[in-house]
């Protein structure tokens, strides 16, 4: 064990280095326009492996994709092997103001190293090789790095690179490092994420716009029907009121008060909705939240009565749900809802199935060992997300005999997709120490 802690300190520098000059290019997947980034750092990403010698190095893509790094190098004969996921890709940085330095320099500040994909994902990368040096020629197992290019915009062409490659990619234990740990200090095991379903919902109530002198009183204009539509979808206690939903227990973990009000972003005096422990409401209780209204500006409003308004309806549900059977209650729910013989139609935006993973058995065992043993016998929390990453469920379902890992490098202030995304430097240490650890555990 000190002999690994000592081999993590020799490969820090020059890790960090190799995630800071990840973090120089602006390999963002939703601008078309730095497309030529996003082939670019799958280049770099590509160049860091064949410099660790790896037996085979292809960037890969499908018709209309954006590329992946698929890398392989062989460990002893007969060990198994381990596939490491990480993405490439990173979120737009936005308003450059609201950041205290630039998003694409890498800087230090305190204890954290800021710039857009610092943490989510390069850092996963970069914790990737740092295991894989601290064994350097004794690697314990054969290795698959897989380096996706357009996580952040949905894994769109995920399934058909899983299917194209699936002999390569075929693993005994897939480690994704794209989720976080509970708390600085504390490492977690991810074993359930909530899955998605947004919807665009329009409401009509007037075949165009009518002096609101003239026929209000008597003809419901287009927001007040919206407005009166929306609040069916929770009860006064702020729980989801769509029937047939699906929810579950969450494990036992405080979320303690003062933590979820400074990490939330709650205004002072605001009042938590729904009912239940704090983690089921967030983990594996399903959720509803309007992320978007198309109406008439305040200003400039005319004395006009509304004909037709929309919203968006972003609903996660719980593990154990699936998107098929949660849109169909939602459909169903605001159909029987919409006031005053309104005109209601909807239109799909996207899904994203919901994951829940049985984490028992010795890959499992082998990865908390290594977790409790690089945190100084803090024991790792089995982990729920209420965000969704779909692409986990996928590979569930394209390797059903692999043992699924959910791991990474952020904590509850990385602000991953925000400004001033920042990587804990002493916790990204801990987690370069654990995978090194579990890569050693997995043979034992």
């Amino acid at each position: 064990m000190s002999d690994l802690r000592d081999r993590v300190q020799s490969v820090l520098p020059g890790i960090r280095r190799d995630l800071e000059d990840l973090v120089r290019i602006e390999s963002v997947s939703a601008d078309p326009a730095r497309h030529g980034e996003v082939q670019r750092s799958a280049e770099a990403v590509a160049e860091l492996f064949r410099a660790e010698g790896f037996d085979s190095v292809d960037i890969v893509r499908v018709e209309g994709g954006l590329p992946a790094v698929i890398a392989q190098k062989a460990g002893p004969e007969g060990a198994p092997t381990v596939l490491l996921y990480a993405h490439h890709d990173v979120q737009p940085e936005n308003d450059h103001a609201d950041w205290d330095s630039p998003p694409f320099e890498p800087t230090e500040r305190g204890d954290r190293l800021y710039g857009r994909g610092a943490a989510d994902d390069k850092a996963g990368i970069a914790a990737h090789l740092g295991a894989l040096r601290v064994h350097g020629a004794d690697l314990p197992v054969n290795v698959t790095m897989f380096i996706e290019g357009e996580e952040e915009i949905g894994s769109e062409t995920l399934s058909a690179l899983l299917h194209e490659h699936q002999e390569r990619l075929k693993a005994d234990v897939i480690v994704i490092a794209d989720s976080g740990n509970w708390d600085i200090g504390v490492p977690a095991l991810t074993t359930s994420l909530r899955g998605l379903v947004r919807l665009d919902v329009e409401v009509r109530t007037l075949t165009h716009a009518v002096h609101s002198g003239m026929w209000g009183g008597l003809v419901p204009d287009a927001l007040m029907a919206l407005a009166r539509l929306l609040s069916t979808l929770h009860d006064d206690e702020g729980n989801v009121a769509v029937e047939g939903l699906h929810a579950g227990p969450a494990a036992d973990v405080e979320y303690p008060e003062e933590r979820l009000r400074a990490e939330s972003g709650a205004a002072p005096g605001i009042e938590w909705i729904g009912s239940g422990s704090t983690v089921e409401r967030l983990w594996t209780k399903p959720a509803i939240s309007i992320t978007g209204l198309d109406a008439p500006k305040v200003a400039g409003a005319s004395n006009t009565l509304v004909p037709a308004a929309r919203a968006r309806i972003s609903m996660r549900i719980a593990p154990g749900d699936t998107t098929e059977h949660a849109l169909d209650c939602l459909v169903r729910h605001l159909e029987s809802h919409v006031p005053w013989g309104a005109t209601l139609t909807h239109t799909l935006v996207d899904t994203g199935e919901a994951t829940q993973i049985d984490a028992t058995g010795p890959a499992y065992d082998a990865a908390r060992s290594a977790f409790a043993e690089a945190w100084d016998g803090v024991a790792p929390v089995d982990m729920g997300v209420g965000g969704s990453i779909p692409f986990i469920a996928e590979f569930l379902e394209a390797f059903p005999e692999a043992s699924v890992l959910v791991t990474g490098v952020e904590d509850p202030d990385t602000r991953a997709h925000g400004a001033n995304e920042g990587l804990h430097l002493a916790e990204f240490e801990r987690v370069v120490l654990a995978e090194a650890l579990l890569l050693r555990n997995l043979v034992q």
